[in-house]
This record gives structure tokens, C-alpha cells and sequence, in this order.
């Protein structure tokens, strides 16, 4: 087995990129006519685990700070595109609550990363 990064042992990490690729299993069968939101979605949601793997690869606590926040903001991203989702009958109610859910979860586990920093 390779040996793992210290981004792979965060849960942080892990948890994310499982919520990213939920995301993109959701979003996979959108219409045509929606794929830009579907675009829009599958970055920020991809976005998040991004972020945070290269955040802690940088050397300077405001490097990683800055990543960090960019993950952040990638979830809150992802909010109002949910809301939308939902409106135009994409996704279910029970995913947006659950996927929100997820994004409060996740977010209070990213400010956690960088108050320990």
C-alpha cells in the first residue's frame, strides 16, 4: 500500500471528498439545458477537497489559512445552487436538506482546521 499524505488522514478531507462525489452522483443526469449549473455545482463541490489538500501542502500557516477558507467558501457556494436545484425539480427536498446538512457539518469542521492553525 502507498503511503498516504497528511491531507489523506484528515477527516476533514475524507468527508469531503465522499460529499463531492455524492454531488456528482446527483448531478450526473441533469437535462442538457441545465448543464451549467451542473458545471457550477460539480466545481464548487470538488473545490472543497481540493482546497484542503493543497492548503496542507503549504508551508506558511496564511498559505494554509487561505486554502482552507477558498474550501469554505466553496461550500457556502453550494448552498444557493442546491436551492436552485431543487426549484427546478433536479433534486429532491430530502437531498438539498441533506446535502445541507452535510455543508453545515463540513464547514464547522474547516473553521475547527483553522483555528488550530
Amino acid at each position: 500500500m502507498a503511503e498516504e499524505f497528511f491531507f489523506e488522514k484528515l477527516d476533514i478531507y475524507r468527508r469531503s471528498l465522499k460529499f463531492s462525489i455524492e454531488i456528482c452522483k446527483v448531478s450526473k443526469d441533469f437535462p442538457l439545458k441545465f448543464s451549467r449549473i451542473r458545471s457550477q455545482l460539480i466545481g464548487a463541490a470538488i473545490s472543497v477537497p481540493l482546497n484542503i489538500a493543497e492548503g496542507s501542502g503549504r508551508k506558511s500557516e496564511k498559505e494554509k489559512i487561505n486554502f482552507y477558507k477558498i474550501a469554505r467558501s466553496s461550500l457556502f457556494e453550494i448552498v444557493p445552487l442546491l436551492e436552485i436545484c431543487k426549484e427546478l425539480n433536479l433534486i429532491s427536498k430530502s437531498h438539498q436538506l441533506k446535502f445541507k446538512k452535510e455543508i453545515v457539518e463540513l464547514s464547522k469542521m474547516i473553521n475547527g482546521l483553522i483555528k488550530k492553525l
